[in-house]
Parts: C-alpha cells; structure tokens; sequence
C-alpha cells in the first residue's frame, strides 16, 4: 500500500500513522517535518509543481517499498503558507522489522528533499526570501544512491 498526497490541508498525523498500523506489520517508522521559526520566521510558504511533485514523490515510495520490502509507504507533504510550529510533511514506512522501516524512511525524506519539485519562501517580518537547497540536503541524498 502506498499512498502520496499534496495537500494544502494540515496534515492528520493520527490518521497517517493509523493507516501504515493496518498493515499489521512488525515495525513502522514515521517523520514529521514541523515549521520552524528560526531567525525570526514568521511564515513558510511552498509551491509546488501539479502532477510532477506528487509523481516524483509516488517514484520515491515505489522505490523504497521495492528496495525495503515495505508493506506500506505514506508521503504526505503540505502546500500552501504555513507557520511556525505547523507540520509540513510526513513521511511513514511499514516492514517486517524495524531496520527496514527505520532506514526507508529516512531513504524517503532524504530523497524528497532533493528531489521533489516544491518552492519555499520565507518570511521574515516585512521581507520574504525565497530558500535555497542546503548542501547538507544533498549529502543525505546522495549516500542513498548507492545499491546496499
């Protein structure tokens, strides 16, 4: 089961994680981007590009449950402007034992961060920034393109 939603809605952790439960496998792993405020930002807002984010991130989950074996897979990223403190993405993996789940799941949020088409734009009180990939995002990407 795999399932890969762009929303602008705030996200339903509950319901998110309570979908990978029914797969009633030995281990789920989940992570949760959350808006921070950092350096004073007041929002986030993403953009995103219909159709080609959600099938690049439905590629990411086809590839992880292949690789991992995975019962089941969500992604589910926010559109939209947000605030600090709101959950942008959520990203949760089911296998058969937890190393499994534990290491897609960081594959998927790894992965997304670099290659999922969305645009961020902060705002810092009266000035808005559009943000930059961060070169640490494309270490962690990078250490999963090689075959375990």
């Amino acid at each position: 089961m795999i399932h890969v939603s762009v929303q602008p809605e705030p996200l339903d952790l509950a319901a998110a994680l309570a979908e990978l439960a029914r797969a009633g496998v030995g281990g789920i792993a989940t992570f949760t981007g959350i808006v921070r405020a950092d350096d004073g930002v007041g929002t986030l807002e993403l953009e995103h590009y219909p159709g080609a984010t959600e099938a690049a991130l439905r590629r990411l989950a086809d590839e992880a449950v292949v690789r991992w074996s995975l019962a089941a897979a969500t992604v589910i990223h926010r559109v939209g402007v947000m605030h600090p403190g709101d959950a942008v993405v959520f990203v949760g993996t089911a296998a058969e034992h937890r190393a499994s789940a534990l290491e897609s799941c960081a594959y998927l949020i790894d992965r997304l961060k670099t290659e999922a088409p969305f645009w961020k734009r902060e705002t810092r009180g009266d000035e808005a920034r559009w943000v930059e990939p961060r070169d640490g995002d494309s270490l962690a990407a990078a250490r999963w393109r090689h075959e375990p």
